[in-house]
């Protein structure tokens, strides 16, 4: 199945990416190698995330760990191909808006 970031998820993984280059110096590629894996594992095999409810949304929103980095992956299945939303620190006490 085809991946597409929207405009917010292709922003947030560059910014994280940046991030994890500047400050992990021992592993700087190892978000992007990471998330290169996750979304390969999800266009694979859609329904390997969690379902993710959020109040008000009742879309089929789904996340995923990528428990390296701690980030969860949120997607949903958009007729034939797999639309990730944001990608977002799992460490942080809530969700992102979406």
């Amino acid at each position: 199945m085809k991946v597409r970031l929207a405009p917010r998820a292709l922003a947030d993984a560059q910014r994280l990416k940046g991030w994890w280059v500047r400050h992990r110096r021992k592993a700087p590629d190892l978000f992007e190698q990471e998330l290169d894996g996750a979304l390969v594992s999800i266009a694979a095999m859609p329904t390997l995330g969690t379902l993710y409810e959020q109040e008000g949304r009742d879309v089929g929103m789904r996340r995923f760990l990528m428990r390296k980095t701690g980030h969860h992956i949120y997607y949903a299945v958009v007729a034939s191909e797999v639309v990730v939303i944001a990608i977002w620190g799992a460490r942080k006490e809530r969700g992102p808006k979406l």
